[in-house]
């Protein structure tokens, strides 16, 4: 009997993590997996290491098992399962969130200067007098120069346990004298067959399948997948599955309110010159599927 191979979290959380590592360097193969994450505002503190240690050990039984399971052999997790302290915190692998390396975008910057400054001088005008002194100068949000996911960095603690990088993402060249770079990567092939067969699948659903812009809305939404498929962010969430889902929804709900919306139009246009107007119009809008916003 011919094995189904279903598409899962678990392998779509690979694919991705595979196409984020093409735009990224590092100083070596072994610490591109990483251990723990740690998000913006947040540091590498003694807690975070020992926990690291734990997951550590879990990914590393997990690999184990899954490499026994491909020889036929099955066995529990636990007797992969290293102690914690067998664990070297100079081997815990941290992905940290961060900005640091990316650009400022100047155009969007300076926007974002003057409308902060213009808002200030509004609320100083509210409230001034003559003896007031002129609004100093104030600066908006920093605004980065647009990237295809969150950039982060990956460390490695030394025997002091102080942390070194080891890994930049949208990064070319020495982790040193390197430079920014958001194009040099690019998305697996796996990926890709997986966004066409998510689309392909859900275009099926019978609140979908019976309207002829079927094919379009399939392409919106593939399209949609290309451009934020490696925006899925792990340390918000582990379930992708469900991210790009919303995705697809959206894209076939925006086709379906367009081609309604245009399809009034020329209903309306109809009417106006006495002529009958579509099918939909004389019997409403019938059983169709979808979530349509007039």
């Amino acid at each position: 009997m011919r094995k189904v191979n279903y598409l899962n979290n678990k392998d779509i959380l690979k694919e991705i993590a595979k196409s984020k590592l093409t735009y990224c360097k590092f100083v070596d193969t072994t610490v591109q997996a990483y251990d723990m994450i740690i998000k913006p505002g947040e540091s590498i503190t003694k807690a975070n290491i020992l926990e690291a240690r734990r997951m550590r050990a879990e990914r590393l039984a997990k690999l184990e098992q899954e490499a026994e399971m491909l020889e036929g052999r099955k066995r529990k997790l636990d007797e992969f399962l290293k102690p914690t302290k067998d664990i070297p915190a100079t081997d815990v692998v941290f992905r940290v969130m961060t900005w640091e390396h990316i650009p400022i975008d100047d155009v969007k910057q300076a926007k974002a200067d003057l409308k902060a400054q213009e808002e200030a001088e509004a609320e100083a005008k509210a409230t001034d007098t003559e003896y007031d002194e002129d609004a100093p100068g104030v600066k908006g949000p920093k605004k980065y120069v647009k990237v295809n996911f969150p950039p982060f960095f990956h460390y490695k603690v030394d025997e002091e346990q102080v942390p070194y990088i080891v890994g930049k993402s949208h990064w070319k060249g020495s982790l040193a004298n390197g430079k920014f770079t958001k194009d040099h990567g690019n998305m697996t092939n796996k990926l890709a067959h997986m966004f066409i067969k998510l689309c392909e699948r859900y275009a099926t659903r019978s609140n979908w399948r019976g309207y002829t812009y079927n094919d379009e809305m399939r392409s919106q939404a593939l399209l949609q997948l290309s451009q934020i498929g490696l925006q899925f962010d792990e340390s918000k969430s582990d379930n992708p599955f469900a991210y790009y889902t919303a995705a697809i929804t959206n894209s076939f709900t925006r086709v379906l309110n367009i081609e309604k919306r245009n399809q009034n139009i020329r209903d309306d246009i109809l009417e106006m010159n006495d002529y009958s107007p579509s099918y939909t119009r004389q019997g409403g809008w019938g059983s169709g599927g979808g979530n349509y916003e007039g």
